[in-house]
């Protein structure tokens, strides 16, 4: 099981879509991603996360050259066909439920519940005001910062004060096949058990680790 260690903020985060709080210089950079179901050597996605009393910080940097947002007028829907990041979560190996965000580089989130196996509600919302998001782009790629309330996590059966969360840390990595197609390369920080690729299975999660 792999395991990521959260430090504790000293306090609240500011959010600009890229990470320019210095206290981000105190997070662990995860840079432990690859292509579980490719040969070749993935793009670099760099993950960092804070917690305080009353929020999970996260920060996603994504190297990517060309970076594919769909608007298509499908709403959150549009993040599908989207270069993203992700974030799963689960109480337990049951998952039942599990909760997905699953984040764009216009800032956009796809949130979902779902119940083993791939039983998934698009139009679950994660809790009113629990949520906070930015993104923003560059010419290197993109960033994207949030921040999730503990009352959120502890709501949604999440996280039980045991300063524990099980989490799938992923990345979908669109490239252009030709002027109107396009094709996605999974990228995750585990190695799931399938030979194909899922992460909506218990081997894809590790452990996120909140330290004092």
């Amino acid at each position: 099981m792999k395991r990521y260690e959260v430090r504790k903020a000293d306090r609240p985060v500011q959010l600009s879509g890229m990470g320019t709080d210095q206290i981000w210089e105190s997070a662990v950079a995860l840079s432990d991603f690859t292509f579980p179901w490719r040969s070749e050597t993935a793009p670099a996605t760099t993950f960092r996360a804070l917690w305080d009393d009353n929020h999970f910080y996260f920060l996603y940097r994504a190297l990517d050259p060309e970076i594919i947002s769909k608007q298509e007028g499908l709403g959150e829907r549009d993040v599908v066909d989207s270069d993203r990041v992700e974030i799963f979560f689960k109480a337990d190996d049951r998952m039942d439920p599990y909760h997905a965000l699953e984040m764009d580089a216009l800032g956009r989130v796809l949130d979902t519940k779902g119940i083993y196996y791939r039983n998934v509600d698009y139009d679950w919302d994660w809790p009113d005001g629990h949520l906070q998001l930015k993104a923003s782009t560059d010419a290197d790629g993109y960033w994207v910062e949030g921040s999730i309330s503990l009352e959120s996590l502890r709501q949604l059966g999440l996280y039980q004060d045991d300063h524990l969360l099980k989490a799938g840390l992923f990345r979908g990595d669109y490239r252009r096949v030709d002027k109107d197609e396009t094709e996605v390369r999974w990228i995750s920080w585990v190695m799931p058990d399938s030979e194909k690729p899922d992460f909506h299975i218990p081997s894809s999660f590790g452990e996120l680790l909140l330290v004092e």
